[in-house]
């Protein structure tokens, strides 16, 4: 078998993940994607946008990193 660089590509087969929010943390959701849009220029839907929010809190979470080192 040929030795690529390029490792085998994890599954990425979306998950649906269907969640109740308060209305105060979903006006702030719609505040981010507004402030977004000022920053990039390109609006985005907020149901979009927060896949990349968990992904980034849980990378920037040093307690969390420490709890899953292999």
């Amino acid at each position: 078998m040929t030795q690529l660089k390029l490792p085998k590509l994890p599954d990425r087969t979306p998950v649906k993940l269907s969640i109740q929010i308060f209305p105060e943390l979903a006006e702030a959701l719609q505040q981010y994607a507004v402030a977004y849009e000022e920053a990039y220029g390109k609006a985005e839907p907020v149901c979009d946008l927060i896949p990349f929010m968990l992904s980034a809190f849980l990378e920037s979470d040093r307690g969390f990193a420490r709890t899953t080192r292999k």
